[in-house]
């Protein structure tokens, strides 16, 4: 709750997350038939103000920066396919390309999905805490574990440049 209310009141621009779209779902009563709710997304559902779903249901699930040649996403885009036609599915939840070209959000599933990205813009993303920092011509995953007791890292632009702290603990475990 506190990131959420920090992000709002600061108007930051960010983009949904699968968690984020979980709890929505949960929120606004549409979850899954049968499915139980986490400990750590009954927490979210508890704690979040009025405000802040406001402004969790207005997180686009892309976000492009063109004076910077960038776009942000969660957790991947489908190769080949126009930023405007990526399901959210993926963008979401996504990690890996089999060899066939079929989207996973397994990591065993296939190459990671940025070693494939050919641009022309540079993709951002995080969700690959398994896989760490991911250094590719055209997509950074900055996912370096921070939950689950690594690191919290940032890619700074235009300087380009990657900054990293130690997460103070461990938040999840693996």
């Amino acid at each position: 709750a506190g990131v959420v209310r920090r992000a709002r009141e600061c108007g930051f621009r960010a983009v949904k997350g699968n968690h984020d779209a979980h709890v929505l779902r949960w929120h606004a009563g549409r979850a899954a038939k049968g499915k139980k709710l986490k400990p750590e997304h009954r927490q979210v559902l508890d704690t979040l103000t009025a405000e802040d779903w406001a402004y969790l249901s207005t997180l686009p699930a892309y976000e492009r920066f063109p004076e910077l040649n960038v776009v942000a996403v969660h957790a991947g885009l489908v190769p080949g396919v126009p930023l405007a036609e990526q399901k959210e599915e993926f963008l979401l939840n996504m990690r890996s390309i089999a060899a066939d070209g079929t989207p996973s959000k397994r990591l065993e599933a296939g190459e990671p999905w940025g070693s494939l990205w050919k641009g022309p813009e540079l993709v951002v993303f995080g969700h690959d805490a398994m896989r760490g920092l991911q250094k590719h011509p055209f997509a950074l995953g900055l996912d370096s574990g921070c939950v689950y007791g690594g690191k919290l890292t940032a890619y700074v632009l235009p300087e380009g440049k990657f900054y990293s702290v130690p997460a103070a603990r461990a938040y999840m475990a693996l």
